[in-house]
């Protein structure tokens, strides 16, 4: 028997209603996923390490690997008890509950402004170069060309949505689902962290929220089923912990919570956190020039 840690309260919801079925979906060495024949939606199984998240459920294992669970296992739900094939059985009695609940965007931005510049120079630093944040020393003239594409159709699109052109911002958006490197393509990761301040109540965007409804809709067929499952619950503004944390920090005066929020992101993957970091950037900086005033 394997305890549950903490978990989606919806995830663990549907676990005591005995209303959840599936079959494991992809495994890795700190989780795995299950695709559930109820929904059609990725649920995620992660070890200690990790954070919670949308759809997650945190278990007090280490690492998945000595598990030896494979893709296909059925996936069934009794007794408040997880079934993994006829392996593993989790139970989920001791988990807390989450939920991903952002905060407010500020009526006042200037410690906004203040942290956002940090963030900035943190990121020139620390963050991890190869996606969204160019890698001009080692990389290769296809990584090279990848990188340039990035940066080309991200500007279009803040030009676009700086100008108040919503439909003529959603190409561009869309030309970013499923470019660029690694499991979670980079061009996700930053729609992720741009769809997540889209979300934040009071925010100047938060009326065109049905923006990110509008990529998630093109972007089905253009990246893979783990990226597309992360990009679904960002539309609608479920994110993983790390994230809200990172979101909570940046608007109060605090240098050492902001750095500690900043780096717990930046080591999500490779370059994912870095990405995904720099999409929140460009969504808070978008606000701010579009007035930076409650809607």
């Amino acid at each position: 028997m394997i305890n549950a840690i903490s978990g989606d309260t919806d995830f663990i919801k549907g676990i005591k209603n005995s209303i959840f079925t599936g079959f494991v979906h992809s495994t890795f060495n700190r989780t795995f996923n299950i695709e559930c024949f109820e929904n059609g939606d990725l649920y995620t199984i992660a070890c200690s390490k990790l954070d919670n998240g949308p759809n997650t459920l945190i278990i007090d294992v280490d690492n998945m690997k000595p598990m030896d669970i494979e893709v296909n296992d059925r996936v069934r739900v009794e007794k408040n008890l997880l079934y993994i094939g006829d392996k593993h059985t989790i139970s989920i009695d001791k988990a807390a509950k989450w939920e991903s609940t952002l905060p407010t965007y500020p009526s006042n931005v200037e410690i906004l402004k203040l942290n956002l510049m940090k963030m900035k120079e943190y990121i020139n630093i620390h963050g991890v170069g190869g996606g969204i944040k160019k890698n001009v020393i080692t990389q290769n003239l296809f990584d090279a060309e990848v990188s340039n594409m990035l940066e080309k159709r991200t500007l279009l699109l803040l030009n676009e949505l700086l100008n108040d052109r919503i439909s003529s911002a959603l190409p561009h958006a869309v030309s970013l689902v499923g470019l660029g490197p690694g499991l979670t393509p980079s061009g996700d990761d930053f729609l992720t962290g741009l769809f997540t301040i889209f979300n934040m109540k009071n925010s100047p965007f938060y009326p065109y929220r049905s923006f990110c409804e509008d990529v998630l809709k093109k972007a089905k067929t253009l990246t893979n089923d783990i990226s597309y499952m992360t990009l679904k619950k960002a539309a609608i503004g479920k994110v993983r912990e790390s994230i809200i944390s990172l979101l909570n920090s940046l608007l109060v005066e605090d240098d050492e919570d902001l750095f500690l929020s900043l780096n717990k992101l930046l080591n999500i993957g490779s370059s994912s956190g870095t990405d995904i970091a720099l999409g929140i950037i460009f969504g808070m900086e978008a606000n701010i020039r579009a007035g930076g005033k409650v809607c």
